[in-house]
């Protein structure tokens, strides 16, 4: 990639190419966040991330087993093709832990969801299903990172960022980058979970505050007026200018303009789009908005909307806080922590994927459901009072939905227990290098030069998975 600074220094007449730079100027990204082309023709043009801290019950949601509430109190028969720690468990007095949910199906695919989810359920058909998904660590801080940045060390960039510096963005007074998180928290490892990594800065996630100031430290001083600052930022725009015309190879410099003026056109741009007073009261109830339970949550999913509908390229919305009874880490009591869970976020996320429809978004828009693991089918000891559910680094479930996303579809599957897949698990970086795909992105051509190496999302390399993708 080359821009207009190094065809005009490397040339021998550079007046004489004056018009072909203007040309390819036009035509080559500008700054960070200019729009670029698709490595692979796909629908969707943004993505919303959801990501449910703590691990979600995959068999008190998305899988039905059946014979686990037989064997309920009981120990899990045969051998399993499992290590570490939950090889460890089991080699111990252990407990199956039936489901206290009921399941039916659902749709045109006949899929099999718990009654905790009966607004999703009805949009089951949008959705492509992924079970058996495997991470490398079954603890919190580092399956939370794999899932979201590839690595389950700090240091990596997150998916987010590698789709905005791969496409940009088409809104050019926002952040490609968006972040919601839960208004009673951060989530494990903070703003590690939507970082930049090694990449640029400007392709790190922006955290959007639900109430009050739109985004920390954008409001203008006491004291400055939008003019007197517009004159600054024009003064200092000419300084930086003087400055990288003696030095054109200073990149860095041409970002930190880029951000100055980025945060000026988001003074007024960003508060816009958090109130939400202009939203009829038919699209307030759809996301729940007049239900305290469903409130907050609905809120985050209805702010994705609005970012998408802006332009806003990738919005990621946590539900969740740390490892606290505000997350889905149910180590106790999982019958009465999922059904305060589920109906936080049951009717919002329909909501979400139901308005997206109905304004015809879906299709440009790719919508994922995440969590960093899944629960083991049954507890250490015997089964007294209420019951939770351990870690399982072997069972993650996710769906996606939208874009050239194949509804109805199943990819991978569990035994009989939702201990670990029935036949080869689904690496999580099959499920990064598909969501590229998904955004038109091929993780092979995604790459980064970083010390000394080109890094990339899916490190080693994905396959995507693609019986859950339509033509």
């Amino acid at each position: 990639m080359i821009n207009r600074r190094q065809i005009l220094k490397s040339a021998y007449n550079g007046l004489g190419l004056l018009a072909l730079s203007d040309i390819l100027q036009a035509e080559l990204p500008s700054g960070p966040y200019a729009p670029r082309e698709q490595h692979v023709d796909r629908k969707a043009k943004r993505c919303i991330f959801l990501f449910m801290q703590g691990g979600v019950s995959q068999m008190d949601s998305f899988e039905y087993k059946p014979e686990l509430n037989k064997l309920h109190g009981k120990r899990i028969p045969g051998s399993h093709n499992v290590r570490g720690e939950l090889q460890g468990r089991l080699s111990h007095h252990h407990s199956c832990v039936g489901s206290p949910f009921k399941f039916s199906q659902h749709g045109e695919s006949d899929r099999y969801v718990s009654e905790l989810f009966p607004h999703m359920a009805s949009q089951v058909d949008k959705m492509a299903f992924i079970h058996g998904i495997e991470t490398d660590n079954p603890n919190h801080g580092p399956s939370t990172l794999h899932v979201t940045t590839g690595s389950q060390f700090p240091g990596s960039a997150s998916v987010g960022s590698w789709v905005s510096y791969g496409l940009g963005t088409e809104n050019q007074d926002m952040p490609a980058y968006m972040v919601i998180q839960d208004p009673r928290g951060a989530p494990v490892n903070g703003g590690h979970v939507w970082g930049n990594g090694y990449l640029p800065a400007a392709y790190q996630g922006t955290l959007l505050r639900n109430e009050g100031t739109p985004i920390l430290n954008l409001d203008l001083p006491r004291g400055l007026s939008r003019k007197r600052q517009r004159s600054e930022l024009d003064q200092l725009r000419l300084l930086n200018e003087r400055f990288s015309s003696r030095f054109p190879d200073s990149t860095e410099l041409e970002a930190r303009i880029e951000s100055y003026e980025l945060a000026y056109r988001m003074q007024s741009r960003a508060p816009e789009l958090v109130d939400i007073s202009d939203e009829p009261e038919h699209v307030r109830k759809l996301y729940g908005l007049d239900n305290g339970a469903t409130a907050a949550f609905g809120r985050q999913c209805l702010m994705a909307r609005r970012l998408a509908e802006s332009g806003v390229r990738y919005t990621m919305l946590v539900h969740g806080v740390q490892i606290s009874a505000s997350s889905w880490d149910d180590h106790g009591d999982v019958k009465g922590r999922m059904i305060r869970h589920s109906k936080e976020v049951d009717k919002p996320v329909a909501g979400l994927l139901a308005d997206l429809e109905q304004r015809g978004m879906l299709d440009d828009t790719l919508v994922v459901w995440a969590s960093e693991m899944g629960r083991t089918p049954f507890i250490n000891g015997n089964i007294g009072g209420s019951p939770g559910r351990d870690h399982n680094k072997y069972a993650l479930v996710m769906w996606m939905a939208g874009g050239n996303v194949k509804g109805g579809a199943t990819i991978g599957g569990t035994d009989a227990f939702s201990l670990r897949a029935a036949e080869e698990s689904v690496p999580i970086r099959d499920v990064h290098a598909t969501i590229l795909d998904l955004m038109g992105l091929d993780d092979e051509l995604l790459r980064f030069h970083h010390a000394g190496r080109l890094r990339r999302l899916t490190d080693i390399g994905g396959t995507v998975l693609t019986d859950m993708i339509a033509g």
